[in-house]
């Protein structure tokens, strides 16, 4: 059973959180997310138990427990969404699109019209 901690401290070390939950039962995996701009914790990690029942165990005793001046955060890890390549689709770019037919601009100042050329009017 994989378990997400959240709000871990940012000088957290893997080892660290191995020992926080090594009481509830046999660990395979402590894992903090480390930025690696910053080379610090992200403030949340990952511990996957080899028994369900001892991840069930660390929810309940580990749940709103204060480590180093911040309650942790833990509950069973939800799969990512898209298979986690980080890729998120097309998502950005200045405000997509926006409907309407692009020939259909409105009075702007004679785009599209013989003779205009848009930009700012000549006085």
């Amino acid at each position: 059973m994989k378990l997400y901690i959240g709000n871990i401290p940012f000088d957290a070390r893997e080892e660290e959180l191995h020992e926080l939950f090594n009481e509830f039962g046999a660990i395979g995996t402590a894992t903090v997310i480390v930025d690696p701009r910053k080379g610090r914790s992200r403030g949340f990690g990952f511990v996957e138990f080899l028994d369900p029942l001892h991840g069930k165990a660390a929810i309940a005793g580990m749940n709103g427990k204060e480590v180093g001046g911040r309650k942790l955060v833990v509950n069973e890890a939800r799969s990512r969404e898209g298979g986690g390549s980080g890729y998120r689709g097309n998502r950005g770019g200045f405000g997509g699109d926006r409907g309407g037919d692009r020939e259909d601009r409105g009075d702007r100042g004679g785009h599209g019209r013989p003779g205009g050329g848009g930009g700012r009017p000549r006085f």
